[in-house]
């Protein structure tokens, strides 16, 4: 009876470290997203230069957490 009590704490979807990446995943797939529509509409160079770097830096952020 008290295995029973037990074992939906135990068998969740995802574990915290799970939850925890997929969240940070998440944030870095909207900022990324944020960075692309800045770029689309940016006419200083100089700016652009910085979110063509921000942007390859969250893609490699993002692919070490897939």
């Amino acid at each position: 009876m008290e295995e029973a009590d037990s074992e939906p704490s135990h068998s969740g979807p995802l574990s915290a470290a799970d939850r925890q990446t997929t969240l940070k995943k998440t944030d870095l797939q909207l900022s990324r997203k944020r960075i692309l529509q800045q770029l689309e509409t940016s006419s200083n160079e100089r700016y652009s230069e910085l979110l063509r770097r921000t942007l390859a830096d969250l893609d490699a952020q993002i692919a070490a957490l897939s």
